[in-house]
Formats: structure tokens, C-alpha cells, sequence
């Protein structure tokens, strides 16, 4: 599988150890960077995966930075990202499984490097359940194109 992976410095050594596990494991990677542990800034770098992964350079895309979530924020204005943070071996699977994630993120000053290695395999080794879930990524998605209001379906 082809992957893209970007962080800030902050994600700088998860990024790495994530890397060198997603290659060791037969994977293509794609680093976006950054390239070492000077600040620069999460957008960029969250963007950047995004954009890969939307546009096809990569299937899924990896993010890191202090907590995640910065990074996350800046995945997600990329029309078609589905980044959600994990904590977790089950947090990464139901990603997958329940949101159709396509960018997991991790954050590095809040979970370890094992912890984010198992989870990242649990995110890799779900599929989208699709069945109802899919009926609400497609309501995500008619947020990004039209900014319509999705209508509330109980179920």
C-alpha cells in the first residue's frame, strides 16, 4: 500500500519510527516531511497528506504532531479527508470501520511509539464497514460540497 506521512517537529521521531515500521512492513512511503525535530508549522504539513491522499499519490495518509489534533484540524479542510485522531488499537479501527477515515494521526507528546505502531496496524488492517455508516459519510461529504445541512436520520 501506498502511504503519505507528514508532521511538524513535534511528530518528527513518531513520524520516523512509523515510517521505518510501514516500510519494514512492505509498504510505499511518501514523506511530506518535515525533515527534522526545527518548528515549523502542523498546517502545511496536515494539508500536504491531505492533499496526497485526495488526490491520489497515496491511499491512506499518516499525521503526527503533539497532540494530533492540530494536524487533524488541517487534514480535514482538505475536501475529501477523513483524518481522525486515535489513541488506540480500537480508536484506529473504528476510524476505518465506522468513519471511512483516510488519514489517521497520532499524537506524540500523548501515546507512545508501540502504542501508536499497533494502532496504526489496526488502522491499516480495518475496512469500512459501510451499511449505515455510509449513509453519514455521505452527509459528511455533502457538508464539504455545499455546506447543506445533513438531515437527521434516526437509526
Amino acid at each position: 500500500m501506498r502511504i503519505a506521512v507528514g508532521s511538524d517537529h513535534a511528530g518528527f521521531a513518531l513520524k520516523e519510527a512509523l515510517v521505518a515500521h510501514l516500510v519494514g512492513s512492505g509498504h510505499e512511503v511518501v514523506d511530506l516531511g518535515t525533515t527534522g525535530s526545527a518548528p515549523v508549522d502542523y498546517p502545511h504539513y496536515g494539508a500536504v497528506v491531505g492533499r496526497a491522499v485526495v488526490g491520489g499519490e497515496a491511499e491512506l495518509g499518516v499525521c503526527c504532531c503533539g497532540t494530533g489534533i492540530g494536524i487533524s484540524i488541517a487534514a480535514n479542510k482538505v475536501a475529501g479527508v477523513r483524518a481522525a485522531v486515535v489513541h488506540d488499537v480500537t480508536s484506529a479501527h473504528l476510524a476505518r470501520a465506522h468513519n471511512d477515515a483516510n488519514v489517521v494521526c497520532f499524537g506524540a507528546r500523548v501515546i507512545g511509539e508501540a502504542v501508536a505502531t499497533d494502532a496504526l496496524e489496526a488502522f491499516l488492517g480495518a475496512a469500512f464497514a459501510g451499511g449505515r455508516h455510509q449513509r453519514r459519510i455521505d452527509q459528511i461529504a455533502a457538508l464539504e460540497c455545499a455546506g447543506a445541512e445533513p438531515e437527521e436520520v434516526r437509526a
